[in-house]
């Protein structure tokens, strides 16, 4: 409980924070979004499983063509590339659907930087597992059978911006490595991991090491 009670304390003064930090950035990401292409500068997408799988909508500045979640899963001439995205643990490297300027705030996790409300919200910490999309995680646990339990343990805990598997390798982990990896963490969990995984982000960010 007491775990509990000061990573809240943490995730509220710590979103707040870091938002007033980062506003001159979301202000200058959300003018170039707006230049480059037709959309909102918010990305529509589905909602993400949180915490005790309830659903909740995340936030996060448009870095893909209008529509791209939809079109990706219907349109028959993406079929090959779906097909390729379900294969990689739900990655792509080269996918279409990224805008110019999306491209940039995908490598150093600009778009990330309004789950900041989700945070203030509650709906999520700064420090936790990925949150998954629920078409995600019931495809996954098909090709994976043996996470299940895995599954269960991840999703006992909120989701977070950043996490253990972010700053250890982040893209480049496959989902029944990156979930182990998130289900350690919640075993684990103490506020000194906590602050040393926010430590670690920014170099993450910086680097760009394994973004898709």
């Amino acid at each position: 409980m007491t775990y509990e009670v000061i990573k809240r304390g943490i995730d509220i003064l710590g979103s707040t924070f870091i938002g007033i930090i980062f506003s001159p950035i979301c202000l200058a990401v959300a003018i170039a979004i707006k230049l480059d292409s037709k959309g909102p500068i918010l990305a529509d997408t589905p909602q993400r499983v949180g915490q005790n799988d309830k659903l909740f909508k995340l936030y996060k500045f448009r870095s893909m063509v209008i529509n791209a979640h939809t079109l990706l899963r219907s349109d028959p001439r993406m079929a090959k590339l779906y097909n390729e995205y379900r294969r990689n643990s739900y990655k792509l490297k080269d996918d279409p659907r990224v805008t110019s300027v999306g491209k940039i705030i995908r490598k150093h996790s600009l778009d990330e930087i309004p789950q900041l409300l989700n945070v203030f919200r509650g709906d999520m910490s700064l420090v936790g597992p990925r949150p998954y999309y629920p078409d995600e995680l019931v495809e996954q646990q098909r090709k994976y059978p043996h996470t299940k339990s895995l599954v269960k343990i991840v999703l006992s805990a909120k989701p977070g911006i950043t996490g253990h598997w972010q700053v250890s390798g982040r893209s480049e982990v496959n989902f029944d490595k990156r979930i182990k990896m998130d289900a350690d963490y919640v075993r684990n969990r103490s506020i000194r991991t906590d602050i040393l995984i926010l430590l670690k982000s920014p170099w993450a960010m910086i680097s760009g090491k394994g973004a898709v």
